[in-house]
């Protein structure tokens, strides 16, 4: 991870591999922003008309580099797009995300680089925070099993991450603003953690390794632990997670992972789908579908994520994680379409696709977790393409059975940078998944098939339990190029919104 201080240093007399600016697209050209006085001072006031010389304007994700002006520690001035210039362009102006995801830009436009100091606007605590999280993000890499990796003496192939980055008018001494360092270091490290599980190739994860990695992280930070392996599911009759795992040589896991907090008076459950690998089972995915989905996790990765970093920034809320952990194989002792699994809850399901399998891990998670009659549960997956469609690559959905909490989820994700939108539970497709057979079927109608997920989750949802789902499918791996703070690969979508989420709760800011 990129080293983070904060400085009063002026840009010139700092020593530093590069300084960062920001550029903001005015309507007559590029406009400096807030924070480069003394770096357009430097260029005689000149600084926005060199820029767009070299052909800048400010747009968002934009960077520029030139040579730093004479007198100047530092060799390299980076100047990285803002987007459009607010009407009043003052420190505070610019929103957090924008400040985020230039410093995302930036960072990953320095990698191999030292040092680097970021002298972008800074109105307040939020701001420091906010650049510090898209320095964090941004500078994340993936080498792990490359030769030029981080364990490799051979980096000529490659470039390490930004070492440090210094926020020039951060100040040292401020409670605020070191707060904001230390909240961003916590959410960004486990964020990143999540994104490294994400990107493991699924032959070195797998339920039992993932689990062993989460119990080892968790009693680092006081997080009691519990791993219920095929055995102790049996035993406990977790009809959907053993019936998923079950064509598999690697044997699937359900894992509790518990904050506890002695000022808390409130619980949340989160609830993440960790399917470490899907084949889609005997309902075999197509070709050109099943590369990606070592990321069919990423929910699990999520919730891990969030209650480790909830515990490290010591949240006066108990949050309780629930990863529901299996490998989807097709072979003779897999599921069947057809079949009819008797889950956790007692309820019945018949399998009509083996690929609809997150949902059924889920269900027996959700209801071990209504079990323990939290405040509030929300489960976090990559459940259906048809959630994909409908939002996008970038955008997340959010189903309630609480309108008011549903509002209150896409509020705390639009705060913390995370799009979503809310989505709604329409009751008359519930009937397409009566079953002759069983209690119900694990499909449903085609057309609006995430809605369908959403609905088939809330039957195993305690009553009076309140819950919300939201599907990561698009935003949980970027197949394409990277873009502001968001790496391609795993991106770690949920995380933030469910450690704000968390922070609401304890603060008595949510419902």
């Amino acid at each position: 991870m990129t080293a983070l201080t904060l400085s009063t240093a002026a840009a010139p007399g700092l020593r530093a591999d590069a300084i960062v600016i920001g550029v903001a697209k005015g309507a007559g050209g590029p406009v400096v922003a807030p924070g480069a006085e003394a770096v357009d001072k430097a260029y005689d006031g000149k600084l926005a008309g060199v820029l767009e010389t070299l052909g800048a304007s400010g747009a968002e994700g934009e960077v520029t580099k030139l040579p730093a002006p004479a007198g100047f520690k530092a060799p390299l001035v980076v100047a990285v797009g803002l987007g459009a210039q607010p009407e009043d362009d003052k420190d505070g102006a610019y929103e957090g995300e924008v400040l985020r995801k230039a410093a995302g830009v930036a960072a990953r436009a320095l990698a191999g680089s030292r040092k680097a100091a970021f002298a972008l606007p800074l109105g307040d605590a939020g701001d420091v925070g906010a650049v510090a999280e898209g320095v964090l993000l941004g500078a994340y890499a993936f080498d792990a099993y490359k030769a030029n990796g981080k364990n490799a003496k051979d980096k000529k192939n490659g470039k390490a991450p930004l070492a440090e980055a210094a926020l020039l008018g951060g100040k040292p001494r401020d409670k605020e603003h070191k707060a904001a360092i230390e909240r961003a270091t916590a959410v960004s490290e486990e964020l990143n953690r999540a994104r490294d599980l994400i990107n493991t190739p699924p032959n070195d994860l797998n339920p039992e390794s993932f689990a062993a990695i989460a119990s080892a992280v968790a009693k680092e930070h006081g997080i009691k632990v519990q791993v219920l392996d095929e055995k102790a599911l049996t035993k406990g009759g977790y009809g959907g997670i053993l019936g998923v795992g079950s064509g598999s040589a690697a044997g699937p896991r359900l894992v509790k992972l518990t904050y506890t907090n002695s000022k808390a008076d409130k619980h949340l459950a989160f609830v993440g789908k960790g399917i470490t690998y899907d084949s889609g089972g005997i309902s075999l995915k197509p070709a050109g579908h099943n590369e990606t989905m070592k990321c069919d996790m990423s929910g699990a990765a999520a919730v891990f994520a969030a209650v480790v970093a909830a515990a490290r920034l010591g949240l006066e809320v108990n949050v309780t994680g629930w990863l529901a952990l299996a490998e989807n194989m097709p072979s003779g002792s897999a599921v069947r379409p057809g079949d009819v699994l008797r889950m956790y809850s007692g309820k019945t399901v018949e399998v009509l696709n083996t690929d609809a399998e997150g949902r059924l891990v889920l269900a027996d998670a959700l209801w071990a977790a209504s079990q323990e009659t939290p405040d509030a549960i929300i489960d976090v997956a990559t459940l259906t393409g048809a959630m994909v469609l409908a939002l996008g690559n970038r955008t997340f959905g959010v189903m309630a059975n609480d309108d008011a909490f549903r509002s209150a989820i896409v509020e705390a994700a639009e705060e913390v940078g995370e799009a979503s939108w809310p989505m709604p539970l329409p009751e008359h497709l519930r009937k397409g998944m009566d079953s002759p057979t069983a209690d119900i079927a694990n499909m449903g109608e085609r057309m609006g098939g995430g809605l369908v997920a959403g609905l088939f989750l809330k039957e195993f949802v305690g009553e009076g339990i309140t819950w919300a789902h939201l599907d990561i499918a698009g935003p949980a791996f970027n197949e394409g190029g990277p873009f502001g703070y968001t790496p391609k690969g795993g991106t770690g979508s949920g995380v933030r919104t469910l450690v704000r989420l968390a922070e609401l709760t304890a603060s008595g800011d949510l419902g």
